[in-house]
C-alpha cells in the first residue's frame, strides 16, 4: 500500500522529503471545521519564528476530530493497544523556507489522543503538545458520533462533543483553491525548547474530500488555546480514509 501512494507524487507542491520514512498512520472518519481568524490575534498566539500563512486577509483556525488506525513505525506491525485511537488537532497555518523551497505546513495549538502512551511517545518525539482525553468515536450509517474530554494533568480544560458526516460524493480540490489551501498540506511545524524550528514532513495522496455537514453541541478546542471563534458558521470537509507516511522531525535548513 504504502509503495504504491509513494509512485503518486504529481500534486506535491515539492517533491519528497529526502531519506526513508519513519512512520505509517490511517486518517479515518475526519471532519475539517474551520473558521477565520483576524490575522493580529493569530500572529499574538503563534510562535514569532513561524510566519502565518494566511487566505484573503485572514488566518485560519481547524479544530478536526478522526480516527487514527494503523500507527506504526516502518518495519514494524501494528498492534491493537497502540495503532488505532480517536484523536483531535486544533491547528491554523504557517510557512517556512526549507532547502530553496517556501513549505506551506501547520502549526498545532493541541492534539488530543485517547491512548496515553501514544500521547507520551508523540510529546518526546515529535516535541509536539499532546494531550491525554477520554475519547470515543461512532459511526452509525454515514453519521459520525464523536465525544472527547481532556483529562491531561495540568491542562486547560477543552471538550468536543458533536455529530457529523458527508453529504455528497468525493472530489479532489482544485489546485490553488481555498479548499486545497485548506487541506492539501505535507509539512507541521513546531518550535523546541531552544527555540528552534523543526519540520516534520508526511505524504499522502491528493484528499478525497466530501462536503459535510455537522451538528457540534460542545466546542472548548479552541478556547483551551486562547481563540475564540467568531459565531459563523465553520467551512467542513469530511474524508473517509487518508494513508500517510510521516517522516521524522529535522531542523528547518532556510539557505540552502
Amino acid at each position: 500500500m504504502m509503495r504504491s501512494i509513494l509512485t503518486q507524487s504529481s500534486h506535491r507542491p515539492w517533491p519528497l522529503p529526502r531519506g526513508p520514512w519513519i512512520m505509517t498512520q490511517q486518517w479515518i472518519d475526519l471532519l475539517f471545521a474551520h473558521w477565520p481568524i483576524p490575522i493580529a490575534t493569530m500572529r499574538a498566539l503563534v510562535p514569532p519564528q513561524l510566519p502565518l500563512d494566511t487566505w484573503e486577509g485572514m488566518a485560519w483556525v481547524g479544530v478536526v476530530p478522526f480516527r487514527m488506525r494503523g500507527v506504526r513505525p516502518r518495519w514494524c506491525p501494528a498492534v491493537p493497544w497502540l495503532s488505532a485511537f480517536p484523536e483531535l488537532n486544533v491547528r491554523t497555518y504557517v510557512k517556512l523556507r526549507d532547502r530553496g523551497v517556501e513549505k506551506t505546513g501547520v502549526y498545532f495549538f493541541s492534539l488530543e489522543a485517547a491512548n496515553p502512551v501514544a500521547v507520551a511517545i508523540a510529546r518526546s518525539t515529535f516535541q509536539l503538545p499532546y494531550f491525554n482525553a477520554q475519547m470515543s468515536l461512532l459511526r452509525t450509517g454515514d453519521t459520525i458520533h464523536y465525544r472527547s474530554h481532556r483529562t491531561h494533568r495540568g491542562a486547560p480544560a477543552a471538550e468536543f462533543v458533536g455529530n457529523y458526516g458527508p453529504t455528497g460524493d468525493v472530489a479532489l480540490a482544485q489546485p490553488d483553491s481555498f479548499d486545497a489551501w485548506l487541506t492539501e498540506r505535507y509539512a507541521l511545524y513546531t518550535v523546541g525548547a531552544r527555540g528552534q524550528v523543526l519540520l516534520g514532513e508526511i505524504h499522502h495522496v491528493p484528499w478525497p474530500l466530501q462536503p459535510a455537514t455537522a451538528e457540534i453541541e460542545k466546542n472548548s478546542m479552541a478556547a483551551a488555546s486562547g481563540i475564540t471563534l467568531p459565531d459563523i458558521d465553520p467551512i467542513l470537509h469530511f474524508a473517509q480514509r487518508l494513508d500517510v507516511a510521516v517522516w521524522p522531525l529535522r531542523p528547518i535548513e532556510p539557505n540552502l
